[in-house]
């Protein structure tokens, strides 16, 4: 079988969409070496990459984010032209836009099967920003709007992968059809468990062994809620100051509002977007606390990893990542909002850490193993190519 993936949602410096596409590639490496892969994506220049068992076209589209590096692929013509070159079996769609209505018209030009991932719940962001700004009436619009949207696009795909039972059930609600939950993994040979102390990365950032460090890996993005973070930060040093120490791993728009925090604790770090799996490893066991604000998470793949390393989260309820915390959300935050943040964390630095984190890492490693995940997965492409029906 020859797989196709198709997205914008990749980048240099992306986080959960392109690991997810990487762990792909290498599990079809280990264990299906008669299949192969292949992946279209935005890029700097147009031009190939790989060999006969995986190869990665990149079309030469313009930036629209310098920090996040994501760019808008507008050759669609070119999409076509790889397409009926390669001639894959299926075709996995995984961002919302322009690309995922070309990789339709592609599929059924062709006669192959088109399958969609709903990585990200869009239009969440705009509707939480027009009831905030506008009110009821625009906001029941919008509402209006996203659900037609969603229900032409995604009920064109043979299957809609979602990370979420709670978002099929919400999708199902708004008209969407053929919805199959998936979940994302963990590289358990990688991210493996704290076995003993390890102050090295410690002493590498002159964070002082006997501070809290608290740990956020990600976009420093509105969409992923890190002021409200950096908030909280200040809120905890202002009431204890010394205790905490907050690490801060990845670059956005916002990473003003993290130099502010700095200035005013002296007590945060920042490093760039780590690419390096094994050295992200490092970082997550470094950690006492890995805090993730997010509100609009359709997964939460950091927060699954850091787990795994035996890290256990805080974060803010109610979101669709609460399903996927294995450690106890009792103290988590009700509320978005910094107080509401800082309190849970300073609740959850009382707890014995090492304890909830290795129960914690003991129930992710046992069930979300990206081997475990992608044979669920690939078993879903492999009855949608069967019945596909052109």
């Amino acid at each position: 079988m020859k797989y196709c993936d198709l997205t914008q949602f990749y980048s240099p410096v992306s986080g959960g969409v392109k690991r997810y596409i990487e762990q792909k590639t290498a599990y079809l490496r280990a264990h299906c070496p008669d299949d192969e892969h292949i992946l279209i994506v935005p890029g700097e220049k147009t031009e190939r990459t790989g060999d006969a068992h995986s190869r990665v076209y990149t079309i030469e589209s313009p930036l629209v984010s310098k920090t996040s590096r994501y760019r808008a692929l507008l050759k669609l013509h070119l999409v076509e032209e790889v397409l009926e070159r390669e001639k894959p079996d299926l075709i996995e769609s995984g961002d919302p836009y322009q690309v995922a209505w070309k990789a339709v018209a592609s599929g059924r030009a062709l006669g192959i099967p088109v399958v969609g991932f709903y990585h990200s719940h869009f239009p969440e962001a705009t509707i939480r920003s027009v009831s905030k700004f506008l009110g009821r009436l625009p906001t029941e619009i919008a509402q209006e709007i996203s659900r037609r949207y969603i229900r032409a696009l995604y009920n064109k795909f043979e299957r809609t992968l979602v990370p979420s039972p709670a978002l099929s059930d919400l999708l199902r609600g708004w008209g969407v059809e053929n919805i199959t939950n998936t979940d994302l993994g963990v590289d358990v040979d990688l991210f493996v468990p704290k076995d003993r102390e390890n102050p090295a990365l410690r002493r590498e950032l002159g964070i002082s062994a006997d501070r809290t460090l608290l740990l956020y890996v990600g976009r420093l993005a509105q969409e992923k809620n890190v002021k409200t973070l950096f908030n909280a930060f200040e809120v905890l040093h202002a009431s204890e100051p010394g205790r905490y120490h907050l690490l801060a791993v990845g670059d956005g728009t916002r990473r003003s509002d993290l130099e502010h925090a700095r200035e005013t604790t002296g007590t945060v770090s920042w490093m760039p977007y780590c690419g390096d799996a094994r050295e992200l490893a490092r970082i997550y066991r470094a950690a006492d606390i890995f805090v993730h604000p997010g509100i609009l998470e359709t997964f939460g793949l950091v927060t699954l990893e850091a787990q795994a390393c035996g890290t256990p989260v805080v974060g803010i309820r109610g979101s669709y990542m609460d399903r996927i915390i294995f450690s106890n959300q009792s103290h988590w935050a009700s509320e978005n909002t910094a107080a509401a943040l800082a309190s849970a964390i300073a609740a959850a630095a009382a707890m014995d850490l090492r304890a909830a984190g290795a129960a914690a890492s003991r129930t992710v490693r046992d069930s979300y193993s990206w081997h475990t995940i992608f044979t669920r997965l690939f078993s879903v492409y492999r009855q949608v190519i069967d019945e596909y029906d052109p």
